[in-house]
């Protein structure tokens, strides 16, 4: 399973209406401070969003990916909507 598809496993307990992961690590290689994790950009649109703060959703994220951080994820750019904010 590659890293792309096990973030996006862990995801789906959000249930999510979209999701869209781009892994960006190529761009990054070799930048000052990288110990080998790759960098992410995801954007997740969820019903368990419906009014949470921006910083609560990243949490729900984190958490749910927490062992793969930093070891496996470095950078982590993260764009969680509800539904009814499309």
């Amino acid at each position: 399973m590659t890293l792309v598809e096990e973030i996006t496993s862990r995801l789906q307990t959000l249930a999510p209406e979209a999701l869209e992961i781009n892994d960006e690590s190529a761009m990054h290689a070799g930048h000052s401070g990288n110990t080998g994790g790759g960098h992410f950009k995801l954007k997740i649109t969820s019903s368990h969003f419906f009014k949470k703060s921006p910083i609560m959703r990243h949490r729900i994220i984190y958490q749910l990916l927490a062992d793969l951080i930093p070891t496996k994820i470095h950078a982590l750019s993260i764009h969680a909507i509800a539904p009814d904010e499309l």
